[in-house]
């Protein structure tokens, strides 16, 4: 009767042990299943986030170019007759240009262009980010 006693409290104690694994089990993947969700919410915000950046940014680079073309407007309107006068119109001209293409373009258009640019000159870009290195590193050590 004793090896019986035994037997059953050593099946119950293996049954308790299993529902205790299979509980934490469960437990675990429940913790698994929140921090996937938790993760997943939090690279949407990151992701909303950066979007709403590259907006305020296109929105002020549109708005310094609106500025830039009126700059250019107010540069013509102002420039003296003659020869100066027609240098400073050809400034005014460039001015606006620059500034329209700001005001359509945005920060990510500019970037888009310089990116398409980098891809057709490829050797010309390296050498002028190199020059650049070599003035900024000039520069630092001063």
């Amino acid at each position: 009767m004793a090896n019986t006693t035994t037997s059953s409290k050593g099946n119950d104690a293996r049954a308790a042990a299993g529902q205790a694994y299979d509980k934490a089990k469960d437990v675990a993947s429940q913790a698994v299943d929140k921090a996937k969700d938790a993760a997943s919410s939090v690279g949407e915000m990151v992701h909303d986030t950066a979007k709403n950046v590259g907006r305020k940014a296109d929105d002020l680079t549109s708005s310094a170019g609106t500025g830039i073309k009126h700059f250019g407007d107010t540069i013509r309107e102002h420039a003296p007759q003659g020869m100066l006068g027609d240098a400073a119109k050809a400034v005014a001209n460039t001015t606006k240009q620059v500034g329209s293409y700001l005001e359509e373009e945005g920060l990510s258009g500019m970037f888009e262009d310089v990116t398409k640019l980098i891809k057709r000159n490829p050797i010309p870009a390296i050498l002028v980010g190199v020059g650049l290195g070599v003035l900024i590193g000039r520069v630092m050590r001063s």
